[in-house]
């Protein structure tokens, strides 16, 4: 064998290697997404099976554990948030019922690159963080311009105390305050950091709050026994029920104003990738509705029930819980009746499903 063979051949295997890594790395960093959206220290009451970590959740009806989620005592409701009409423009338009505002003013106007270099620490104190400036006295809040000359006589900055990864802890709050009081004191400014204990104390009650009714419901559509699902037929299945599959492995399921209803997912943990769906087979899919991210949860289910059964009539399959039991209208009634009580709750705590603070808090 010649040395241009040779070549070609330790070429050849390097190429396929490294084509088989990044295939490996996508479908690994694809499971890690799919796992994030239900961490295992949010409850999903209606998925009450244990899990290991980054594992897929594997949906199933757990009425015991609804009802201890409706026995626990209620809360006290956060206060309802001001529509924008009635918010003075001396204040920031944030909700200091779910994020920790502190602003920044100077003798002298503040540069831009101060506000960014606010960002930029902020980031790694691991919550999402909204910015709003003046750019004159008595003038409205508006985004940063981030044009890199900008200058702006105030700035606030508001901290989101709790997502799905918990609530903010004292250490993220003190890294928050800390940048901002260094940016500020280098720039001649100063930094208002208001009470970091009722902030705290605030957002372990919120947390525990929304632990309680993280809540998501699933369905599965399963093939006859032997047998499995081509991903091909699937997503023209899907596609026909009005499912875009989308970046993040998932049909999503949208309504008119392109805000997510339900999701269709894989069965098994492999994602559909729209480069490997036409190759795929599978057992079973499963139907996902995240309920504090949805408006009006009842109607929804019922979309959802509706897409489930039309999507099991094409794929020739079944509509059945987690263990394989096939719903009926009973079952059906109940899953409604509960879900109505959920939404309620978080409604009466100021909370409202798919609003703007449950779709910040349940991120």
């Amino acid at each position: 064998m010649s040395d241009l063979q040779i070549s070609l051949l330790i070429i050849g295997a390097v190429v396929v290697g490294g084509v088989y890594l990044f295939n490996w790395f996508q479908e690994r960093r694809f499971r890690r997404k799919l796992g994030q959206a239900f961490e295992a220290r949010h409850e999903d009451v209606l998925l009450d099976a244990p899990r290991a970590e980054g594992a897929r959740v594997e949906p199933q009806v757990s009425w015991e554990a609804v009802e201890r989620v409706e026995a626990k005592p209620a809360k006290v409701p956060i206060e309802p948030r001001q529509g924008a009409s009635s918010v003075s423009a001396a204040l920031p338009p944030f909700d200091p019922q779910t994020e920790y505002v502190a602003t920044m003013e100077g003798a002298a106007p503040l540069p831009e690159a101060a506000i960014d270099e606010v960002r930029n620490r902020v980031a790694a104190c691991g919550k999402p963080c909204r910015v709003a400036v003046l750019h004159a006295p008595g003038g409205e809040w508006a985004e940063p311009l981030r044009s890199g000359s900008e200058h702006y006589v105030k700035a606030a900055f508001a901290l989101q105390l709790v997502n799905r990864s918990g609530a903010i802890t004292a250490a993220q709050l003190a890294m928050f305050c800390d940048a901002l009081r260094n940016v500020a004191a280098r720039h001649g400014a100063s930094a208002d950091c208001p009470d970091t204990q009722g902030a705290l104390a605030r957002a372990r009650e919120l947390d525990e709050f929304c632990s309680d009714v993280d809540v998501a419901i699933g369905i599965n559509i399963v093939a006859a026994e032997g047998q499995s699902f081509a991903g091909q037929r699937i997503r023209a299945a899907a596609e026909a029920a009005g499912f875009k599959l989308e970046p993040d492995g998932l049909f999503h399921f949208r309504n008119e104003r392109r805000q997510a209803l339900f999701t269709l997912d894989n069965h098994e943990p492999a994602p559909f990738l729209p480069e490997r769906i036409n190759r795929l087979t599978t057992s079973g899919v499963t139907l996902l509705l995240d309920v504090p991210r949805v408006e009006d949860g009842p109607h929804a289910l019922d979309r959802m029930l509706d897409v489930g059964r039309g999507l099991a009539r094409a794929l020739g399959g079944r509509l059945v819980d987690d263990n394989r039991v096939a719903l009926n209208d009973a079952g059906i009634a109940r899953i409604r009746e509960q879900l109505a009580r959920i939404c309620a709750r978080m409604e009466a705590f100021g909370v409202t499903a798919g609003g703007p603070r449950a779709l910040r808090l349940f991120s």
